[in-house]
């Protein structure tokens, strides 16, 4: 017979809870853990059964915490930080030269530079899997603070991180934004004001991306009015390809925009006031010492060394 430890601290009751917790809706989270709402309401009934309280309550159609749910959720993060403790400290004494690499890559970044160190990381230490996922700012964190991935690539500061005692970051490099523009008036201006860019439609990331929030604090920042926006994609090569085809105006990381120049009927400028931002890794603050990890910053520390980030971005980008 279970205990009531094991009841309650069981990997798929806790999962369920999470999940609960996390998109506060029945449907969705049962959607999102492949099992039937019945089954859901079910598993975490039982818990409220076995801790003694309910851990949620509805108000209206909506779902919302207890003050029980709110110690629950608290305990199992502590939980999770435990066993993420463990397994870091078992993966310290691994080899460097064997073993996977779990790195999360902000969808918005320009990767073609991490692509070719990948290659080379590859000819190098053959015995390491380098895995890239491509995910979202929410996704990112989430992965990070769950320990499915090791480092992330994303860009810095982000307010929505607040939480960051466990965590380190490593800068890559430091970035401006640039606008895009098909609009000859403005043809040899190096920086442009945000009042003069909602002139044309745009197109951009979506609401909740990194870049898009950094363009709305700026032009709220200035009592500007946004840019209309036509349509929405993930990637700058689908924006720049969007913008190029329709004449919309959008806002992209002069990163990405390296090398790609003397584009028809296309320019750039700096926003007037510029808008700027870091690339960096982040990761847990114990994944440093794992050796595999370690090594890998390093060997980027030393490609960087041997060519730095955009020089390499110029060479890849050049047309084939």
């Amino acid at each position: 017979m279970k205990t009531k430890q094991e009841t309650i601290f069981s990997s798929k009751t806790l999962t369920y809870f999470l999940q609960l917790a996390e998109t506060m809706n029945y449907t969705q989270a049962a959607q999102i853990l492949g099992i039937t709402q019945p089954a859901l309401t079910q598993q975490i009934k039982k818990l409220e059964r076995t801790v003694g309280a309910p851990l949620f309550y509805s108000v209206g159609k909506k779902l919302r915490l207890s003050d029980a749910g709110y110690t629950m959720l608290d305990a199992t993060h502590q939980i999770y930080g435990i066993l993420n403790q463990a397994t870091d400290e078992i993966q310290r004494s691994t080899s460097a030269t064997q073993g996977e690499i779990s790195i999360g890559l902000l969808a918005s970044i320009e990767d073609s530079v991490f692509e070719d160190f990948a290659i080379q990381a590859y000819r190098n230490t053959p015995d390491i899997k380098i895995s890239f996922h491509m995910l979202t700012r929410k996704e990112i964190w989430e992965n990070l603070e769950n320990n499915r991935i090791d480092l992330a690539v994303m860009y810095l500061p982000d307010g929505s991180i607040k939480n960051w005692k466990p965590y380190e970051s490593s800068k890559i490099i430091s970035d401006d934004l640039l606008y895009i523009h098909h609009d000859a008036h403005f043809a040899g201006r190096k920086r442009i004001k945000l009042k003069d860019t909602n002139q044309a439609p745009w197109v951009m990331y979506p609401a909740d991306y990194y870049l898009n929030l950094v363009l709305r604090e700026a032009y709220k920042n200035h009592l500007e009015d946004l840019p209309k926006t036509v349509a929405s994609f993930t990637t700058p090569n689908q924006l720049l390809k969007f913008s190029m085809e329709t004449g919309t105006a959008t806002a992209l990381p002069n990163s990405f925009m390296v090398g790609r120049t003397n584009l028809p009927n296309t320019w750039t400028a700096k926003f007037d006031p510029n808008i700027h931002f870091d690339l960096a890794f982040v990761y847990r603050k114990e994944k440093a010492e794992i050796p595999r990890i370690n090594r890998f910053l390093l060997q980027f520390d030393h490609y960087l060394a041997e060519k730095d980030y955009i020089s390499r971005l110029q060479l890849l980008n050049q047309p084939k």
